[in-house]
């Protein structure tokens, strides 16, 4: 057995809430982190059903589809930390803790490094908890930047900050875990297939994506190395490349 899987893993749960969000949420002991809350309801629910404590809030970026929950949850739990980019202070005000690129911080006894990850926004930022055990897969919340097989549109950053920050992105080990904020995967691997019906691994993982989609399964996580083999994207050698595919995927239509 590859030593991957024999690893422990963290205890991230996904709620999938509007049309195609995906509020996680982290779970450690009585204590939990909700990542990116659209809306407060279902978490509210969630976590007082598994009788939860609300220790933090991650937000990568500004959009309403991401933070609307938030104010809500701290009528709940008002003790509750909001983490998000001091760069982003104007327009996540309730931000209780302001952090910059490559900062490290400690949330339920883990560490959780801060990156800079513009592009889909000016201001966003990725959140990468690691195990300094290394006994579990690394995790990394990466908002609206990176999705499965895809990227975030550019609605206010440059191609070029996007190709500098999947570049970022994909440093890191194979494994590591990708918690993206939207459930975007087949369509993503739909155009992807459409640009390359002859790849394998785009076919095979679209396949496996369709059969999940129709019973109802999150298709997400994703780890590095899927993506390293079927993110068009990720795969791009360089700006002009990743501003093209970025185009036609903007005018594309299944």
């Amino acid at each position: 057995m590859p030593k991957e899987e024999r690893k422990n893993k963290f205890l991230i749960h996904p709620l999938p809430v509007l049309t195609d969000n995906i509020i996680w949420i982290w779970v450690e002991g009585n204590q939990a982190v909700v990542v990116d809350p659209s809306i407060a309801e279902p978490v509210i629910s969630w976590l007082k059903a598994k009788r939860l404590e609300l220790k933090a809030i991650l937000q990568t970026h500004h959009h309403e589809d991401h933070i609307g929950g938030t104010k809500n949850l701290l009528k709940e739990w008002p003790y509750s930390e909001v983490i998000a980019s001091k760069s982003d202070l104007n327009r996540i005000p309730f931000q209780t803790i302001s952090v910059d690129n490559e900062e490290e911080i400690i949330i339920m006894g883990y560490p959780i490094k801060i990156l800079d990850i513009p592009g889909h926004t000016k201001t966003h930022i990725a959140f990468y908890l690691s195990d300094k055990k290394n006994e579990k897969p690394p995790i990394l919340f990466c908002g609206d930047t990176l999705f499965a097989s895809g990227c975030g549109r550019l609605f206010e950053g440059t191609p070029e900050d996007m190709f500098i920050s999947l570049e970022r992105l994909n440093s890191f080990p194979s494994e590591t875990e990708i918690y993206c904020g939207h459930e975007y995967t087949e369509a993503n691997l739909r155009w992807a297939n459409s640009l390359q019906p002859k790849n394998i691994e785009i076919k095979r993982r679209l396949l496996d994506v369709i059969e999940k989609r129709k019973n109802l399964i999150t298709t997400l996580p994703s780890t590095l190395k899927e993506e390293r083999l079927t993110n068009l994207f990720i795969q791009a050698k360089s700006v002009n490349e990743l501003s093209n595919l970025r185009n036609h995927k903007d005018n594309w239509a299944i």
